[in-house]
Order: C-alpha cells, then sequence, then structure tokens
C-alpha cells in the first residue's frame, strides 16, 4: 500500500520541478520515494543517480530499504563527501 509523503529538496533542485522545494510523491521507502521522485521530475534523474544523501527526521539514512511515513519529515541533501 502507497502513501503520500512530502519530500524536502535543496533549492537547487527547484529549477526541475516548477520551482516546488516540497514535493509530494507516493512511496513507503526511501528508494521508492527516489524513484517516485524521478518520475515525476525525470530531470532530478541524474542527480539522484550520482548520489542523495536523505535526511528522515534529523538523521541521515543511507538504507534505501527504508520506510518512510506520511507524517515524517524528508530531506534530499547534496551528498557530503569526506575528504
Amino acid at each position: 500500500m502507497t502513501q503520500k509523503v512530502s519530500v524536502h529538496l535543496w533549492s537547487g533542485l527547484t529549477r526541475f520541478t516548477e520551482g516546488a522545494r516540497v514535493v509530494e510523491v507516493e512511496a513507503t521507502t526511501v528508494g521508492g520515494a527516489l524513484a517516485a521522485l524521478v518520475a515525476a521530475y525525470p530531470g532530478l534523474e541524474p542527480i539522484i543517480e550520482a548520489g542523495v544523501s536523505v535526511v528522515i527526521d534529523g538523521e541521515m539514512v543511507p538504507d534505501r530499504h527504508a520506510p518512510v511515513t506520511p507524517g515524517s519529515e524528508i530531506y534530499l541533501m547534496q551528498q557530503l563527501k569526506g575528504g
């Protein structure tokens, strides 16, 4: 069963979402949310495939199978790279 979740985007991605900083997609997992974002906004595909960080309720979530819920705060962030 899918559900609508809100995903917050960083400002550089709004050119692909007609200016929206928060978009709703149907998903039950992190991976499902990313796939739904690409389906709704194909311009996001190269960015998501290159790697993004997903933060849910203030915690970085590397597992694409992690569940998402409508009440969660889901943020897409530029991937952080160590050095």
